[in-house]
């Protein structure tokens, strides 16, 4: 039986651990790439993982790579390549440096991996993940952008330690940006069936809101230098392992919109369903008007960073 093979591509933080998840869950053998500069680094990260394995009988295989013949024929292939944000650094100081890389990126994965179920993390990913469908070429269904799922998790973490319920009876979903003009919808949140707003007075509701919106902030503070890297590995592998097991579950994913939502053209964060033929399908649903209106003043973000790039 021939195993999936999954290419992860920049292997940081969160490169690393999307290596040693996909490698606990047995998804398939993985490449974990960078460039030749950061070589030493991901072979080493890869032959730690190795040597983890014995421990729980993982028997998946880990490389790592600075060579790109190496990704070919990948199932999967996560890219979380890219700076991150420094002190001073504007936004589109970072937009024009990982552009130059993902326009790289895209190029080398479309010819060494064509078929690949492609899902992007780097940032700024509404921006990111449109410059890599443009520069690649690939379908619609077969590029993807993890935002939603990452905030969803975000959200039902902070409604569970709120509550002190358990996460895995809370249901929510974060549509939009993946940034600050994140549209939460707190209505359809619930714990164990029973809507959040029957058990969560309005005041902490909205504290929780505006918390899951700066969340990714709140841990740059913290950290002082760097950015998440637990929360969005786990939060890709969801994506990833709906495509390898044809599990079509329904995540808030930054997907190619053509007028659903009333979006044309953008990767915005929507209810997508993921199976074997990739997005498969963005579910629709009505939204109240100060939820519509939320979701244009996110397009608006998203349309701004788009144009950006030029592309």
């Amino acid at each position: 039986m021939n195993r999936n093979k999954i290419t992860l591509i920049g292997g940081g933080q969160i490169g690393g651990n999307l290596a040693l998840i996909s490698a606990q869950k047995e998804l398939g053998d993985v490449v974990l790439f960078d460039i030749p500069q950061a070589e030493g680094m991901v072979k080493g990260k890869a032959l730690d993982i190795m040597q983890l394995r014995p421990h729980d009988g993982y028997d998946s295989l880990i490389q790592g790579s600075s060579n790109y013949e190496d990704i070919a024929d990948s199932d999967v292939v996560i890219i979380t390549a890219g700076i991150p944000r420094k002190p001073g650094m504007s936004r589109d100081d970072l937009l024009s440096i990982n552009l130059k890389i993902i326009s790289d990126v895209a190029k080398n994965v479309k010819k060494y991996a064509p078929n690949a179920f492609v899902i992007v993390v780097s940032n700024p990913l509404d921006a990111i993940v449109y410059a890599f469908h443009k520069v690649s070429g690939f379908r619609k269904n077969k590029v993807v952008g993890m935002a939603g799922a990452l905030d969803s998790s975000r959200f039902k973490a902070f409604l569970a330690m709120e509550t002190g319920y358990s996460v895995q009876d809370i249901q929510c979903m974060v549509l939009g940006g993946h940034g600050d003009t994140m549209v939460p919808i707190t209505r359809l949140a619930t714990i164990g069936g029973i809507p959040a707003e029957d058990l969560i007075s309005k005041e902490r509701l909205e504290a929780i809101v505006e918390r899951t919106r700066f969340a990714g902030g709140e841990i740059v503070k913290l950290f002082g230098n760097g950015s998440a890297f637990y929360a969005p590995a786990a939060s890709a592998i969801e994506m990833a392992e709906s495509y390898l097991k044809d599990k079509k579950r329904i995540i808030p994913c930054a997907s190619l919109c053509e007028g659903e939502f009333g979006v044309n053209g953008y990767f915005i964060g929507v209810p997508t369903v993921i199976g074997k033929n990739g997005v498969e399908k963005i579910i629709e649903f009505s939204l109240l008007n100060h939820e519509k209106e939320e979701l244009m003043k996110t397009l608006e973000a998203v349309k701004k960073t788009v144009s950006e790039t030029g592309l």
